[in-house]
This record gives structure tokens, sequence and C-alpha cells, in this order.
């Protein structure tokens, strides 16, 4: 979770390890992103000597032809070390699209790591992000459904307190189905129709008010029309 996160961020642009922290603490609230230094360092490490992501010092790559025709300046004696910045590499950019195209729906939908998948929807194809937004609703759905049985079985032995929790729980859920189901809702109206050689859409099946078949008689209007029945070759005379 914490590479993803890592990945995700510095895909936008370079930056020190302070910064990330302040990022994925702003971006995927306090609880979901408690990373502390002691995690996020060690994780920073790992992911350089993959070659994930490279290490640089602002200032340590100047220009050698500008630097020989500029004075030397003195070093400032500010008493601080200069943080280092965190780049992504290519290697690093692909294995972030591999992550997010190749989530397990099922982990991806777990607490923590659906919140950083959900962070960078923008940057995941249209088929994997519905993929994700399903496998969460089925999720809270079932955690909804057990906070309703444990209620109904359970509410005559809670007090005043308890009975209050539970029915959070129970409104907490069924906000974030209602959520859910509106985004999903919208990418599904995203998805382009299909439509036939003339370049009409396809009529979909079962739905109200669907056009029949360009050049395919109605059998309804037909039966309904009398000036269509009785006419012959032969005219009165």
């Amino acid at each position: 979770m914490l590479e993803l996160a890592i990945l995700g961020l510095l895909h936008e642009s370079p930056m020190h390890g302070y910064e990330l922290r302040k990022r994925l603490l702003a971006l995927l609230g306090a609880i979901r992103a408690a990373f502390s230094y002691g995690s996020l360092y060690p994780t920073l490490k790992r992911m350089r000597q993959r070659g994930l992501i490279v290490e640089e010092t602002p200032g340590g790559g100047v220009d050698k032809g500008a630097a020989a025709k500029a004075p030397p300046e003195k070093p400032l004696l500010t008493g601080r070390r200069a943080r280092k910045v965190y780049r992504l590499t290519p290697e690093g950019k692909e294995h972030f699209a591999q992550l997010m195209a190749g989530a397990d729906s099922a982990h991806a939908a777990d607490e923590a790591l659906f919140g950083v998948h959900f962070a960078f929807f923008s940057r995941t194809d249209p088929a994997t992000r519905l993929r994700i937004l399903e496998a969460r609703r089925r999720r809270v759905e079932e955690r909804r459904e057990r906070i309703r049985e444990a209620l109904s079985r359970t509410a005559e032995r809670l007090d005043a307190y308890g009975l209050e929790l539970q029915r959070h729980g129970l409104e907490t859920a069924e906000r974030e189905v209602r959520w859910l189901n509106e985004l999903i809702a919208s990418e599904e109206g995203r998805r382009p129709r299909q439509h036939t050689d003339f370049g009409e859409p396809f009529a979909e099946t079962g739905r109200p008010g669907a056009a029949p078949v360009q050049g395919t008689p109605d059998p309804a209007e037909s039966a309904g029309d009398s000036n269509k029945q009785g006419k012959g070759g032969m005219r009165d005379g």
C-alpha cells in the first residue's frame, strides 16, 4: 500500500520525504495514511534499490559548462543539510501502471487499499475503475448485512449508546453503498454505445421505448392500421 501511494504521488512531481508524508496525510486522511518516518524511508530505500525512483540533491545537477564560466559560490552556512528529492523513473511509472491495471479486485476493495487506488483513479483505465468500485460495493453491502443481522439479534440487550453505535455503523455503510452506486452509474454512463452500420445505436434488449430495427416492419403498427388491410391491385367499376 505504501509503495503504491508513493509511486502515485511521485507520478505528479518529485518531492522530498517530508513533503511526501504531508501529501499522504492530506490526500488519504490521517487514519488511512498514518505512515511513520520509520516505515517511509526504508520503503523509499528499497524502491531506489529496485530502480523505481532516484534520489537527487537540489543543486547537485548543475551544468558543468555553465558552472565553469560562473565564479564559484561559497556554500551557505545554514547548518542544515539539503533535503534529498525523490523522482520517479520510467521503470517506476511502468510499475505503477502495472499495479493499477493488475489490481486484484477483492484485495483493492479493502478499506485502506481502496482509498489509495481511488486517489489515483484518474490514471486508471475505465474497466479497472469499474471492477474495483463493484468489488468495493460488494464488500460494503456484506458488511451492511452483517450489521443488520447483529442489530436484530442484540438490539434488546444493548443499552442506548451501544444501540446508537450499531445504527451509526449501519447508516455509514448505507451511505457508502449509495455513493458507490452513483460512481458506478457514472462510470457505466461513460461507456461508448455500439452503433449499426447506418450509424444508429443498437436497440437494447428489454429497454422500454427501444425503437424497432430499421427495415423491419412493426407488427403492432401493421395490425392497428386498417388502411394497410384489404388493399388490392383492382379498382371498383
